[in-house]
């Protein structure tokens, strides 16, 4: 057991959740918020600066780079995509839970994924149990995990959540294409096995489908 305290970088663009978070975790012997970002890119210059254990990270932030990208820069280099063992955790603390959300953040490096409406002992727990280098997930995100784990073969693909989260917004499959760069067939395949999966035949049923299923946000 060490006294040396668990040094906390807070980063969403919302003052006010930064307030919350830094009332409840200051409470909470042996945690310390040692500094606080309103974007993302701001966040991954202080975490390179050191000293920070854990980073409690939303997952979007407005304009510029999102959460899951801040999360992959904090937890490793460009050339060694793997987690580095003395980069700080990275705790994602989010209102959202789809599988375009989800899943970015988790294959970017994060340690543990919670939603904002968890109890504060929960947050602490989690703050915790991140500094050690294990994980925690929201058990609405663990139900889906392990729905995917269970029935791969119908699980939809990153790319397919992707593809659908797109078009969801109003997206041509050509605009699709333009923003992932991909072809249009390349596009429509996706979509195709989309549909197979989620055993719909259009765009719209195949949106509403997934917005069901938690896997693209709603």
């Amino acid at each position: 057991m060490t006294d040396t305290p668990i040094r906390l970088l807070l980063a969403d663009d919302h003052p006010v959740v930064r307030a919350g978070l830094r009332a409840v975790l200051e409470t909470e012997p042996g945690l310390v918020v040692a500094a606080e970002a309103a974007t993302a890119e701001e966040a991954v210059a202080r975490a390179a600066l050191g000293g920070i254990d854990v980073v409690l990270m939303d997952l979007r932030f407005g304009k510029g780079m999102n959460g899951a990208e801040a999360t992959a820069r904090i937890t490793a280099r460009p050339d060694a995509p793997r987690v580095l063992p003395d980069a700080p955790r990275v705790l994602i603390v989010t209102t959202y839970d789809s599988d375009a959300d989800t899943l970015p953040a988790i294959e970017a490096g994060a340690t543990g994924y919670l939603l904002k409406d968890a109890p504060p002992e929960d947050l602490a727990a989690a703050v915790r149990t991140a500094a050690t280098g294990r994980g925690t997930l929201a058990p609405a995100v663990a139900d889906r995990l392990m729905n995917r784990l269970r029935a791969p073969g119908t699980a939809l693909t990153r790319r397919e959540t992707e593809v659908l989260a797109l078009v969801a917004e109003g997206f041509s499959n050509q605009a699709v294409g333009a923003r992932l760069h991909l072809t249009e067939g390349t596009v429509k395949s996706h979509l195709a096995r989309v549909y197979t999966k989620l055993g719909v035949d259009s765009r719209t049923a195949a949106v509403a489908a997934a917005t069901d299923l938690g896997l693209i946000r709603r």
